[in-house]
């Protein structure tokens, strides 16, 4: 048999918004849900539809792709991988206790494995250091492992007792009257906050929290090619998790000096050099500023700049620009020349010019009329 439409199956335009599909998911799932039908074959197969539309209409890129494809773009097993999983009402509905006052599953879940908060600091770099990379000591300050009790949070081992309410789940099971009948939900256990354990003595330290705050110096690679906004993560340097979960990261925000001579677009490095009429007609050999990875600076090197070069005219030199700071190769440099109009000339310099437009067959002009007299001639 086909599916049906997953907006149909909750009663919904394609219109619908975010929360308007969640309370039609609410809605139809206490109708159908199996604990409040027991052995109803139909309501079983009802609230797995209803989870499988919900399932793919609560998600943005999921919502997407129904809607240009329609069930031929959510896989054979719909967006729900196979339905309900039998779990049991609480499991599902973690959300739907909040509306009857409960603790929902992620408060149930205090005691559990938590990963700790990542933590932020901004590095200040030389245009030469996010080019080419550097070598940092820094400084944070974050929570450790308190000194004095080792993260039990304790005076002495002795004082930390389980919890004789939850036994150590950190979570309490209370049947509540609701206008659906009487419900199971899970909360905190509110004798030891869900902490699963109880402190008779706290540590004088850090007052039962197991944790103190520290300077920390680290020393960090920063590879080269980053810019400015460029982010660089460090695992595991972050606050440290709870109930044995895993620090998070230490996030490096990055921002990087100008330089005089070289401007940087993404992994490409731009610059003007000043030549002279002489230099662009015959041909010179100047020198530029450019990246030199072996020394890790900017140097002057040699670059030959061919007879008869015109003005605003752009080099380009591969594979001379910024590494790509994931590895995947070099930027380039471009020269761009500009023209340099000698002033101030001398009787013996303006005499050899005209002699050179002599022989070159130029007109020279030296009182031009100015444009705007010219375009009043034209027109008159």
């Amino acid at each position: 048999m086909s599916k049906r439409d997953y907006y149909e199956v909750l009663g919904l335009s394609k219109s619908a918004s975010s929360e308007e599909i969640k309370n039609a998911y609410r809605k139809a799932a206490m109708k159908y849900h199996p604990d409040r039908n027991p052995g109803d074959k139909k309501a079983e197969e009802n609230f797995k539809e209803v989870n499988e539309a919900y399932e793919v209409l609560s998600e943005d890129s999921k919502r997407s792709q129904y809607d240009q494809y329609g069930h031929a773009g959510m896989g054979n097993n719909g967006g729900f991988g196979g339905g309900f999983s039998g779990g049991g009402f609480d499991d599902i509905f973690s959300d739907i206790f909040d509306m009857f006052g409960g603790g929902g599953n992620s408060s149930a879940r205090r005691n559990a494995p938590q990963r700790g908060a990542n933590l932020k600091i901004s590095i200040h770099l030389s245009f030469e250091e996010a080019v080419f990379g550097v070598e940092r000591d820094i400084k944070i300050n974050r929570n450790e492992e308190c000194g004095k009790c080792h993260g039990t949070g304790a005076k002495d081992v002795g004082d930390v007792k389980t919890c004789d309410k939850c036994d150590g789940a950190g979570q309490v099971r209370v049947n509540q009257k609701t206008p659906f009948g009487i419900m199971q939900s899970i909360r905190t256990c509110d004798k030891c906050n869900g902490e699963g354990k109880i402190i008779k003595n706290p540590c004088s330290n850090c007052g039962g929290r197991g944790l103190e705050k520290k300077v920390r110096k680290i020393n960090i690679n920063i590879p080269s090619g980053v810019d400015n906004g460029s982010i660089l993560p460090l695992r595991g340097e972050g606050e440290p998790g709870v109930n044995g979960g895993p620090r998070g990261d230490l996030l490096v925000y990055i921002s990087a000096d100008d330089h005089p001579f070289l401007v940087r677009e993404n992994n490409n490095v731009y610059s003007e050099i000043p030549i002279t009429f002489v230099q662009a007609t015959l041909g010179d050999e100047i020198d530029i500023p450019s990246l030199d990875e072996k020394s890790k600076t900017i140097k002057q090197v040699k670059f030959a700049i061919p007879e008869g070069t015109q003005p605003n005219h752009t080099f380009k030199l591969k594979g001379k620009g910024v590494n790509n700071p994931n590895g995947y190769g070099k930027g380039d440099q471009y020269i761009k020349v500009k023209m340099e109009v000698p002033t101030n000339l001398n009787e013996e310099q303006r005499d050899l010019l005209r002699k050179f437009a002599d022989v070159t067959g130029s007109e020279v002009h030296e009182h031009n009329k100015s444009f705007w007299k010219k375009v009043k001639d034209y027109f008159n």
